[in-house]
């Protein structure tokens, strides 16, 4: 097994991290900025700033917005928060929604740790849970690799995914101000978006949302089985009647809109991700719209 965890990493850094160095990890504080603890200096609130950073005596005294600044630390920490509960095991390896969480997270652990920063991990499902501590090094990245090769320690899953207790673990772990990465396909209960709005209160959050392309357009097919993968309960559709089609068209259109909508309402970036898309472009393309949201 380590042989081939090995080999996972050793491939992931020739065809992916080889690509993105200098152009993620060699400037990340320009796209996600650390935490400071030494404070240095106040200004003039302006548009473009975290409202988080406000600080409201002196802007109370001087009837003006001010916010402080602080001398960002070089290194930072990391935390990984990765959704395994049982719509993520939806898809065929090496291309089921699994496997792209687990090269995400190994990519991301590898460019971060490449940097001197520590990354840590949780494992989540709704039954159990892992916290891998955070540590830096390419060990650590080969360690996180390692417990994703393992399949989740719960038992099967019957009800859907817990979205807002995720959230909510990982805010009680993380306890200094962190970079957090949410990865998950954000299918289960949808009261999270509170819970994730204070998560990014405390934290710099990006949510990395994995989708199947079946999930956003089902093929026609003919007469199929359908199976909830949180909960098991099956159903006979034929891909094929124009009105069912037009039907789920019209409900992926509404689940998109929403989940936008949500990741708005809690001041998160949010990115989605699909099984079939090139891993390299696609973390590209995330930074490229993080520095897009900063300006």
């Amino acid at each position: 097994m380590a042989t081939t965890i090995d080999r996972l990493l050793r491939r992931l850094e020739w065809k992916v991290i080889r690509r993105l160095d200098g152009r993620l990890q060699g400037a990340y504080r320009t796209v996600w900025r650390g935490a400071g603890i030494d404070f240095t200096d106040l200004r003039e609130y302006t548009p473009d700033d975290d409202v988080r950073h406000i600080d409201w005596n002196v802007t109370a005294r001087l009837d003006e917005p001010y916010v402080r600044q602080y001398t960002e630390d070089r290194d930072l920490t990391a935390w990984l928060v990765l959704d395994r509960s049982a719509s993520m095991r939806f898809g065929t390896p090496p291309h089921g929604k699994d496997s792209v969480l687990t090269e995400l997270a190994v990519c991301l652990a590898r460019l971060l740790s490449q940097g001197g920063n520590r990354v840590g991990a949780i494992l989540y499902d709704n039954h159990a849970h892992q916290l891998v501590p955070p540590r830096t090094g390419r060990q650590q990245t080969l360690r996180l690799a390692h417990e994703l090769s393992k399949p989740p320690p719960g038992k099967a899953q019957t009800i859907t995914t817990d979205l807002a207790a995720m959230m909510r673990l990982a805010a009680t772990t993380a306890r200094r101000r962190s970079l957090v990465f949410v990865i998950s396909d954000l299918i289960g209960e949808r009261n999270w978006d509170r819970a994730l709005a204070l998560l990014a209160h405390r934290h710099e959050v990006v949510v990395v949302r994995v989708v199947d392309p079946v999930e956003l357009d089902l093929p026609d097919v003919g007469l199929v089985v359908v199976e909830d993968a949180e909960t098991g309960e099956q159903v006979l559709v034929d891909t094929s009647d124009p009105l069912l089609r037009q039907r789920l068209a019209d409900e992926v259109a509404d689940r998109e809109s929403g989940l936008a909508v949500a990741l708005n309402r809690a001041g998160v970036t949010g990115h989605r991700v699909t099984t079939d898309e090139d891993l390299g472009q696609a973390l590209i393309e995330m930074v490229r719209r993080s520095r897009r949201r900063l300006r």
